[in-house]
């Protein structure tokens, strides 16, 4: 064998080994994952899928943040959102549940900064998420909603990846900018 040859094999040695420490990669509990992470305003950067986007929205930022946080009213505007069930008011640890397509997810609010940002950490079957909209207002009063998201779970990227995930967001963010904005 030679050097060049030895140097491949230790490549693709890696390169296999990595993938199947993001195919069994389970993450943190859900529990660890809401207080350490979520409430922390951050999402599992080690998760196989993560993805992230931003819009600008011709709305000032209290508009935007009144719709955001208008859960039941999320079924009126997002793609595939239905069933939506709140608990209580939108607070640090409430609960509320909803589906998109044929998942039902379970989630809970971390962080809730009115006007600035809104965390939330979700279970559905044994898959775990932390999603992040963070807005900020433009000097022209207008608003920039940026969005990220993370989700692990064992064998997760043979069922949906991170391109997939970010095409949800661009659909959601597209969608929420015209509710936001009409």
């Amino acid at each position: 064998m030679t050097p060049k040859q030895g140097a491949v094999d230790d490549h693709d040695t890696r390169e296999r080994s990595g993938m199947l420490k993001q195919l069994f990669y389970s993450g943190p509990t859900i529990e660890v994952l809401h207080e350490e992470y979520a409430k922390r305003s951050r999402i599992d950067e080690a998760a196989p899928v993560k993805a992230s986007g931003e819009i600008r929205i011709e709305a000032p930022v209290e508009r935007v943040w009144e719709l955001l946080t208008d859960i039941r009213g999320w079924e009126d505007w997002a793609p595939d959102v239905h069933d939506v069930r709140l608990d209580s008011a939108v607070a640090v640890d409430s609960r509320f549940s909803w589906s998109i397509g044929r998942t039902r997810i379970k989630s809970a609010f971390a962080v809730v900064e009115p006007g600035r940002e809104l965390v939330w950490s979700g279970a559905a079957l044994w898959t775990k998420a932390v999603d992040r909209h963070v807005l900020e207002p433009t000097e022209d009063g207008a608003t920039r909603h940026y969005v990220e998201e993370s989700l692990a779970g064992l064998l997760v990227p043979l069922l949906f990846s991170s391109a997939k995930l970010n095409a949800q967001h661009q659909r959601w963010l597209t969608a929420f900018k015209a509710a936001a904005e009409g």
